[in-house]
């Protein structure tokens, strides 16, 4: 994968005859840093999954299994940065090269990782015994 491919000036010049070019740029820009955001809110979720126990005293003396739902949030996001960069330039070369086709596999399988983190966060936190220390109360 090039980043930084020469274009071809005869494409270049069909390219800035057509006038919706720049709004498409601007619009995979915004889808860029709109997959930028998604990732580090992952990677930051993660994040708070691992350190809540740390605000706890622990009554176990084992470490749990959070930090393996936080790590997977962790991957997850920092993929998805990667990914999302990847896509940034492969869609910029589209539309400037006018062959742009939407890639549906890449929403599929980022709504499918999603999808199995949110089930793995409601079966680790309905499925863990609340410590009676904390503050959280259920009546």
């Amino acid at each position: 994968m090039q980043l930084f491919k020469p274009l071809d000036p005869e494409k270049l010049a069909k390219a800035k005859r057509n006038t919706s070019r720049v709004r498409d740029h601007l619009a995979n820009e915004r889808t860029y840093l709109a997959w930028m955001r998604t990732g580090i809110s992952l990677m930051g979720f993660g994040v708070v999954i691992v350190r809540l126990r740390a605000f706890q005293p622990p009554l176990l003396t084992t470490p749990g299994n959070g930090w393996k739902l936080g790590l997977v949030f962790a991957i997850v996001g920092l993929t998805t940065v990667l990914f999302s960069a990847q896509h940034y330039f492969a869609s910029r070369y589209a539309i400037d090269e006018d062959t742009y086709e939407p890639a549906d596999r890449l929403v599929v399988a980022f709504s499918l990782a999603v999808t199995l983190l949110g089930a793995g966060v409601i079966y680790y936190f309905f499925t863990v015994p609340l410590n009676p220390m904390s503050g959280v109360v259920f009546e």
